[in-house]
């Protein structure tokens, strides 16, 4: 994975001018607990290995060329503030910090920057877009975002996704094994039995505590199912639609998602 962060400023001029067109990915996360069983940095590391198999895919692409921009591992974790491990930022924050990134490098000559998030808190997923609305509203630029929340989006994903009750469960710990299998504490995950949470209806009835929606130890879902091949075709999955957001995006046909929900 090549990372913006590791070239010289000479090596970032040249970017500008070389023949292929820069995309930089800006991997998103959140620091919270996530079961007993996996680390509190799981929706980070989904997006980190997410964005190293799309940089990997352009890797010997003649026209694109993907750099992997340094993350921000905060986000909003109201829902899982009761338990340890639940370090986050407000909304507001989150917002301006996406606005004022993105602003600098649009101003350093990168028109196409890509948000990758996998935090899917609603806070979270609405600051997103507030911030994305407000860089094209001040530069008429479109920053690139691929929201999974979109019914659309998660009609490609796992059964344990779509039905919403994935806090931690075979979805992403399967990913977590997948990507950092020391990170899983394997005595405990085989004991985690099922729990099922309707956590997008509880989410829309305004909840946002986790305890209060059953989530009594931090997860939901059958964690105990997840391998780490299952990880990888999702990491396929997911990078599929990434790559598909960047090309788009270079090509001025689309890369962004919308905020509404209205067309699924």
């Amino acid at each position: 994975m090549r990372e913006f962060a590791e070239l010289s400023w000479p090596q970032v001029a040249s970017l500008r001018e070389g023949p292929r067109v820069p995309v930089l990915l800006l991997p998103l996360g959140a620091v919270e607990p996530h079961g007993p069983h996996a680390p509190v940095c799981t929706d980070l590391l989904i997006s980190l290995g997410v964005c190293r198999r799309v940089a990997e895919r352009f890797a010997d692409d003649p026209q694109v060329q993907v750099l992997v921009l340094p993350p921000l591992p905060y986000g909003v974790t109201r829902c899982a503030a009761a338990f340890p491990g639940a370090v986050g930022l407000s909304a507001q924050t989150l917002q301006a910090v996406l606005v004022e990134v993105c602003t600098d490098l649009l101003r350093q000559g990168f028109p196409h920057v890509l948000v990758v998030n996998n935090h899917f808190e609603p806070e979270q997923v609405s600051a997103i877009h507030a911030a994305l609305d407000v860089l094209e509203d001040r530069t008429g630029a479109v920053v690139g975002f691929v929201d999974l929340t979109r019914r659309h989006r998660a009609r490609r994903l796992s059964e344990e996704f779509q039905r919403g009750s994935c806090h931690a469960g075979r979805y992403e710990t399967s990913l977590v094994l997948a990507e950092r299998p020391d990170l899983v504490d394997a005595h405990v995950l085989p004991s985690l039995p099922p729990v099922f949470v309707d956590l997008p209806r509880a989410l829309a009835e305004g909840q946002r505590d986790f305890r209060a929606m059953g989530l009594s130890q931090a997860y939901c879902g059958a964690p105990a199912e997840a391998t780490a091949e299952e990880g990888e075709q999702t990491f396929r999955v997911l990078a599929d639609l990434v790559e598909e957001a960047v090309r788009e995006l270079v090509r001025g046909t689309g890369g962004r998602d919308r905020p509404s929900r209205r067309a699924g």
